[in-house]
């Protein structure tokens, strides 16, 4: 059954992506299940960090190509598809306000890299592979997927997977700068994990206010609005309680 499920531990969520006998690859249900599952947890408080990974040892192999014919060869079914199926799957993980993390094994290609794209760190194994080889389909990527994939993986990256279908490694992934860190494949899971628990003991409202930071200057630079609310935690009790527990040496409590 092809799903996207959530599986909440509290502080730390994990987002699976699951289409068994595909490689996970996305379906329009999935897009918007994925959607769902992201607007939900955009609104919990008490959330510090999102995993998301694919099942059975891949992350996700594109898009369901067996769904295709029901409406690619329509314009206006097609705009719908990209802009309301794939593009509000991944708006609602870029909206999330808390670090995402990518748990990348196995498969990593169209859609797949695209759901990466939108995540914060990403951790694959060695034997992944990325690519976007829909040209083999007789297809473009959709502008906005195609921006957002330039901008995380880079435009000779970019270039390379849209116009010669180029398949990449993990190490050529990591070397290019789109991926934190290349582990054993038998490794991966506790690696993410590891990192999602790193980060879910730092202070919770600076890790938000990175994230709003990091997406202003990726849009428009260091505005005029940016700069006037930049501050403003300056009195909290986060940015106190972390400055005091290290001229305390201590660990701090968040």
């Amino acid at each position: 059954m092809d799903r996207v499920t959530l599986r909440d531990e509290g502080a730390v969520a994990h987002v699976v992506v699951s289409h068994p006998g595909k490689f996970n690859a996305m379906s329009r249900a999935m897009w918007h299940e994925l959607k769902v599952v992201f607007q939900d947890l955009n609104q919990r408080a008490g959330l510090r960090c999102v995993i998301v990974a694919g099942e059975g040892g891949h992350f996700c192999a594109g898009g369901d190509i067996a769904e295709y014919p029901g409406f690619r060869f329509d314009e206006a079914a097609l705009r719908e598809f990209h802009e309301i199926n794939v593009w509000g799957g991944l708006q609602a993980v870029l909206d999330c306000p808390v670090p995402v993390i990518a748990q990348i094994e196995g498969n990593c290609m169209g859609a797949g890299v695209e759901i990466a794209s939108c995540c914060d760190l990403r951790v694959a194994g060695r034997s992944a592979r990325f690519g976007a080889p829909i040209a083999r389909l007789g297809f473009p990527m959709a502008p906005r997927e195609a921006q957002l994939v330039m901008r995380e993986a880079g435009t000779s990256v970019a270039r390379a997977m849209l116009l010669e279908a180029a398949v990449f490694d993990a190490e050529q992934m990591l070397n290019r700068g789109f991926l934190n860190a290349v582990v054993a494949d038998i490794d991966v899971q506790n690696d993410a994990g590891q990192r999602a628990a790193r980060v879910a003991l730092l202070a919770p409202r600076a890790a938000r206010l990175n994230k709003q930071t990091i997406r202003s200057l990726l849009a428009q630079g260091a505005s005029e609005q940016l700069l006037g609310n930049a501050y403003a935690y300056a009195d909290s009790a986060e940015h106190r309680e972390g400055i005091s527990a290290f001229l305390a040496k201590r660990p701090p409590v968040f």
